[in-house]
């Protein structure tokens, strides 16, 4: 079983499984033809995380989040008065983090792969060079970026550009021979076909368009990591996520644990009951996110002492099933100091029980608006999802601090829960 936010790139994992590749195969290929056929989100200029179950029983969480490049710093988007700079931690070249995908998606099948490498990428090289069919979703994406798309590119992505006086309609065929290139050198070379060499020297010569900062350094020194996933209970199911830099499986699990107590069910489905207890647990479990959680490379994340059920249930003993909790009352707590078209995802489960759950993004749709001139990609605006300024929201609104602000080399903190 494949799922995915597209079905050329659902068909494209079908049929890796069909030629007998397991369930990390299918997910490296489907989003490599995510990549070409969802643009908005899917992605080899990004970053994204892989959590894994395989049939005998191994968990694995692998985290290729983009990083910080080495020229960047905690004050980089701020004006001289200490304000920050509208939009630019949004879009250009100053909010792209360096990209992680294709580190992330070799370093799997380097530790999981059975297909050979090349026979992953080479479906995604047919749909960038023969062309695929625009939904009608796409095309408005496509027609709604037009703007910023000849604001933010000195070289003009053409292949995404309709004819003056045109837009794009559902059924339009569109091709990306430069991205089949690109493709082809990552089949033919691996990692190296996008961190080293042609693609790199690309992605340098984009980033002088525009004062960018990523580096030749910055793309060879990039790895992938491979961390302890985050597990829990709720109730009697069990469940795996990602930890850090992903705020999103701690957040889960002190979810789960924030309401493990409650009988939702007897309050009833989406009861005014219900989503009260809801929201008063996940406000505690965000006002935790701003606070404590980041890259745990950078900061001492308390990862344990957040996943004690007995943390998030003391956080709820002030809830008060008839109102709302004053915002001024919900402070991060003291955990234990232990040892939508901007985002996509896709699901993998073999006939031997190896399941895969990947989430990719480039952030904002269409990401930082900007296509590395020669190499046919778009470049994420991962930027943002760092703290720019305390107390200064993104542009989700998330609210972070110390724990999240710039570092080079850093990665930011993301709120995706494979």
């Amino acid at each position: 079983m494949v799922v995915s936010a597209h079905p050329l790139a659902s068909e494209v994992g079908k049929n890796i499984l069909q030629k007998g590749g397991n369930a990390v195969d299918a997910a490296i290929a489907t989003q490599f033809a995510l990549a070409v056929v969802y643009p908005g989100a899917g992605n080899i200029g990004g970053g994204g995380f892989m959590v894994s179950r395989m049939a005998n029983g191994e968990i694995a969480a692998l985290d290729y989040r983009e990083k910080a490049p080495l020229a960047g710093g905690r004050d980089m988007y701020l004006d001289e008065n200490g304000d920050v700079i509208p939009n630019s931690s949004l879009r250009g070249h100053l909010a792209a983090g360096v990209p992680g995908t294709v580190a992330g998606l070799y370093a799997a099948h380097q530790k999981y792969g059975k297909l050979d490498w090349k026979e992953l990428v080479q479906p995604a090289i047919d749909l960038a060079a023969n062309g695929w069919k625009l939904t009608a979703r796409e095309a408005r994406g496509l027609n709604a970026n037009r703007k910023a798309f000849i604001e933010y590119n000195t070289v003009q992505p053409e292949f995404f550009l309709a004819p003056e006086g045109e837009e794009w309609k559902e059924g339009d065929t569109v091709s990306i021979p430069d991205l089949a290139t690109t493709l082809t050198l990552i089949r033919d070379k691996g990692r190296d076909g996008f961190y080293k060499g042609q693609t790199a020297q690309l992605i340098v010569e984009e980033m002088a368009r525009g004062n960018g900062m990523i580096s030749l350094e910055d793309l060879e020194k990039y790895e992938a990591v491979w961390r302890e996933p985050i597990t829990g209970t709720y109730h009697e199911y069990g469940f795996i996520s990602m930890p850090p830099p992903s705020s999103g499986g701690i957040a889960l699990a002190q979810l789960f644990n924030s309401v493990e107590d409650f009988d939702l069910k007897d309050l009833g489905f989406h009861s005014v009951e219900t989503v009260h207890a809801i929201i008063e647990a996940e406000r505690r479990v965000y006002a935790d996110r701003a606070t404590h959680l980041g890259d745990a490379d950078f900061y001492d994340v308390p990862r344990e002492g957040m996943l004690s059920k007995s943390y998030s249930k003391n956080r709820m003993s002030n809830f008060n099933p008839k109102k709302a909790t004053k915002s001024s009352d919900i402070q991060a707590g003291v955990p234990m100091p232990y040892e939508s078209e901007e985002t996509t995802h896709l699901s993998v489960v073999d006939s031997e029980g190896n399941a895969v759950s990947v989430t990719t993004t480039l952030n904002g749709g269409m990401g930082s608006k900007v296509f590395v001139g020669g190499a046919g990609f778009l470049l994420n605006n991962e930027m943002d999802d760092f703290s720019i300024k305390p107390g200064e929201p993104n542009m989700y609104g998330l609210v972070g601090g110390e724990a999240n602000s710039i570092a080079p080399e850093k990665r930011m903190l993301s709120s995706m829960t494979p």
